[in-house]
């Protein structure tokens, strides 16, 4: 259990976060309160007028590419991407001059069937404007800081508001390409009561930390006490002086592997709820095959025949396939976690994939080891055959003589 400190050690890098205080100043105007945001090192400035439920907002936030986008909007709904309506900006493709247009984003973006496309929000969206910081000196660039600024009649009576933004790498003609996937620019949600000022739950820091804690079960569970399992039964089951130990440790371990595995698949299911938008197709199939495996080879337990029953090598069979196919689903979706987490190249996955490679190595040397004492027990038998043949020939010789 030392690696639990370690993985939670390698993955626990927290969604980043302005490194100054948010502002309520900008060249254009002084609003009443503000809030650094949780991701992208972006914040939000606001003023709410109570008496006709219109809301003057700045956001803040900043360039990844000199092609690239910067997006916020608000959703009416949930504190999710899909369903959005946002304001993106953008270096106009025939101009390069800074444009600001609105886009709403339907399930059909999140799924990319089809470029996005600019087209009148379904709010009411008073005015809208952006402008680089730095005024009209200012190019966009890796960093270019820029504020987007909207005023918005709300719902009245209606002051929790879903924020989103994000941020780009391209844009193709007037339509913005997928941002990226890292954990930290899937959490670039919040909700903020823009009356009080009291941020609600963060959606995207509780997910964040959820999916962390599900990688680390699953990373433990799966990806490598399953597999520790498959090899104390392959190479301790033949050790004479262990006795039925090895099958108690087996077994130990297997069932391990399966609670742990159990609880981050539940949250795993949680997360999932929490985020309808998102969906990861290929990692949600491998965790519910897994999973399954694991729970026939539980169940299976209880229907072990005993050695001397005559379906007890068919049991055998089944329960050595369903469970070599279970390790290798297990891993197989370790490491496609680290891809949807945003991780194939962090220090988290290089230090599964030394744990994993130190197991292997364990393998191959215990195989090696297995082959080399079952060749010399081979050729033993082997000797003592030809020994016993040849004595009982020289008996046959030496009766025959005698007689």
């Amino acid at each position: 259990m030392l690696l639990l400190p370690l993985l939670l050690l390698f993955f626990h890098h927290p969604p980043a976060v302005a490194s100054g205080h948010c502002t309520t100043s900008t060249a254009a105007k002084t609003f009443k309160k503000c809030m650094t945001l949780p991701s992208q090192e972006a914040s939000i400035a606001w003023t709410f007028h109570a008496h006709n439920a219109t809301l003057d907002v700045a956001f803040f936030g900043s360039f990844i590419s000199p092609s690239g986008w910067v997006g916020w909007g608000i959703n009416p709904n949930l504190a999710e991407m899909t369903g959005t309506r946002a304001l993106i900006a953008f270096p106009d493709p025939n101009s390069g001059q800074l444009v600001l247009l609105p886009y709403i984003l339907d399930p059909a973006v999140k799924l990319q069937r089809g470029p996005l496309l600019s087209r009148p929000l379904d709010i009411h969206l008073l005015s809208s404007s952006a402008a680089l910081y730095g005024g009209r000196l200012a190019t966009i660039h890796d960093g270019a800081a820029i504020q987007i600024y909207a005023t918005l009649k709300l719902v009245p009576n209606r002051t929790r508001i879903h924020f989103v933004w994000n941020r780009g790498l391209y844009v193709q003609g007037y339509s913005p390409t997928i941002h990226p996937t890292t954990a930290n620019d899937l959490s670039s949600t919040t909700t903020i009561d823009v009356l009080s000022g009291a941020g609600g739950a963060t959606h995207g820091g509780n997910t964040y930390n959820l999916k962390i804690i599900h990688g680390i079960i699953n990373a433990v569970a799966w990806g490598l006490l399953l597999p520790t399992g498959a090899v104390t039964a392959r190479y301790l089951r033949h050790v004479q002086a262990l006795g039925p130990t090895w099958f108690y440790a087996h077994a130990a371990v297997q069932l391990s592997a399966f609670f742990l595995g159990t609880a981050g698949f539940a949250i795993g299911l949680r997360l999932g709820a929490m985020s309808p938008g998102r969906v990861y197709g290929l990692h949600r199939k491998l965790g519910v095959a897994a999973f399954c495996l694991a729970g026939l080879q539980t169940a299976a337990l209880f229907f072990r025949p005993k050695t001397t029953n005559k379906f007890r090598k068919y049991w055998k069979s089944y329960h050595h396939l369903v469970g070599y196919s279970c390790v290798v689903v297990g891993v197989v979706n370790v490491f496609q976690g680290f891809d949807v987490m945003g991780e194939s190249r962090s220090y988290a996955k290089l230090g599964y994939c030394l744990c994993l490679a130190t197991l292997i190595g364990v393998c191959v040397a215990l195989e090696v080891n297995a082959w080399v004492v079952f060749c010399r027990r081979a050729e033993e038998e082997k000797m003592k055959r030809d020994g016993l043949f040849r004595g009982s020939e020289k008996a046959s010789v030496s009766s025959h003589s005698r007689s």
